[in-house]
């Protein structure tokens, strides 16, 4: 007559859930008497305890009444139509179960991230450090990991930053807000239009207003920030999201004296620095300038989003308003997730997996760009990152392109998707993410 869960824990509120919904949809009628309680836990195979605690629960919210010596009776209960619960989340789930293949993610395929090496250093770290590793972390986070960090940005992008500048944040959000903490509420922040939609929205979260401004061929439009009242600017100099572009170090030059001009700063989100594929790494606006340069970037793209690491470094005004702001706070990222990071980059092994990704990615990135070719698509390899622009001539608008790449099976978006504020971008612009496919995958593309 009834179901129960038996792979829940609660098995009585299974039952109770089961035979509320019966007596809503009318299916049990007012007046009709339940099995006894022994009866019905034979039938279902579980205790008698579980039906009574769901019979229980059933007189209580008034489903039912008890006749004493007679057993469980249905009170009179107006029918309602109940429609099954999706969540916003469950909805979500189902759109993206219909791709085979997701181009807008970029996460990297759980294969590649290195589990023996990370195992062997919690191992390592519980070993080491004990009981140290269940104290209070400093506001800016673990000494070992800030210097760590400056060590590893001096060997592979020659940033030369002092390690107590370095602060250690649960991601790219939560720095975004301690940034417009750290800049004031009041402050406008010029960002990229086309552009990373959770960087204005963090921002005004947090209560700060945002002026997107244009994307050229040389990155954020100069002349327009020059132009603004804009306090702060955001910027992805060295491979610019969406649209890929590399900006020149005039323009940078041009933001940095600017700044110095009208007090303000300039943000550098270098948040897929680790990923030029062809060539040396770029110099970071940084280095160029470090007391009007606050840099940005996270272990997302490198490690796994689900790794909420992520570091900024501060010039040294804003770093001791930093101290003064958060000195009575706990740093949120764990100090046990802090110490084994550390580890992986003092014993160079964050390095060697950086090698590997780039070497596999390499072999993608070649792949994709053939068979987009096939496709009759247009790419520009800028040889940075882990995205590429595909141009497709032949489709009159987004849509048209959105929707034949979703009967394939396949999900993308365009320029337009990563507008800000109203502007003129080229039609048929794929933004095609590849970090997280397979050569399978690209093999078996059709659009």
């Amino acid at each position: 007559m009834f179901n129960v869960n038996r792979n829940t824990k609660n098995k009585y509120y299974s039952l109770y859930s089961e035979i509320r919904g019966e007596i809503l949809r009318g299916k049990i009628k007012s007046g009709e008497k339940l099995p006894s309680k022994r009866s019905l836990a034979e039938s279902l195979g579980v205790s008698v305890v579980t039906v009574e605690l769901a019979y229980e629960q059933l007189l209580a919210e008034g489903y039912i009444r008890a006749k004493e010596r007679s057993g469980y009776f249905v009170e009179k209960v107006n029918t309602i139509r109940i429609e099954p619960r999706i969540s916003a989340a469950q909805s979500t789930e189902t759109r993206e179960n219909e791709y085979k293949i997701d181009l807008t993610k970029g996460s990297a395929p759980a294969a590649l991230f290195p589990f023996s090496v990370w195992t062997k250093l919690i191992r390592s770290v519980l070993s080491d450090c004990g009981e140290h590793l269940l104290e209070r972390v400093p506001c800016d986070g673990d000494k070992e990991l800030k210097t760590a960090i400056a060590d590893y940005l001096y060997r592979s992008r020659g940033i030369d930053a002092p390690p107590e500048h370095v602060i250690i944040g649960a991601g790219a959000e939560h720095l975004y807000g301690v940034i417009v903490q750290l800049l004031g509420r009041d402050k406008l922040f010029a960002v990229e239009n086309p552009g990373y939609g959770k960087i204005s929205h963090t921002y005004k979260l947090n209560g700060a207003k945002c002026l997107p401004i244009a994307v050229t061929d040389t990155g954020i439009d100069c002349t327009a920030v020059e132009n603004s009242a804009a306090y702060a600017v955001h910027v992805s100099p060295s491979h610019q999201f969406p649209t890929g572009v590399v900006t020149p170090v005039s323009v940078r030059a041009r933001l940095i004296n600017r700044a110095k001009s009208s007090g303000g700063y300039v943000i550098e989100d270098d948040y897929d620095s680790e990923f030029r594929l062809s060539g040396k790494p770029l110099q970071s606006t940084y280095g160029l300038c470090p007391e009007k340069v606050i840099y940005l970037n996270t272990f997302s793209k490198s490690l796994a989003p689900s790794m909420r690491m992520g570091y900024a470094i501060l010039p040294d005004e804003l770093y001791e308003k930093y101290k003064q702001l958060f000195s009575g706070n706990a740093n949120l990222v764990p100090l046990f997730e802090q110490k084994t990071l550390a580890a992986m980059l003092n014993g160079g092994y964050f390095e060697r997996h950086l090698s590997r990704l780039r070497n596999y990615y390499k072999i993608i990135r070649k792949k994709l760009i053939a068979k987009l070719d096939e496709f009759g698509a247009e790419t520009d390899d800028s040889g940075s990152g882990l995205h590429v622009i595909a141009k497709f001539p032949q489709f009159a608008s987004d849509d048209e392109l959105k929707q034949t790449a979703a009967k394939a099976g396949i999900k993308i978006k365009c320029l337009s998707d990563y507008i800000t504020a109203p502007l003129d971008v080229p039609t048929g612009c794929a933004v095609i993410n590849y970090s997280g496919i397979t050569e399978a995958q690209i093999e078996n593309l059709k659009i």
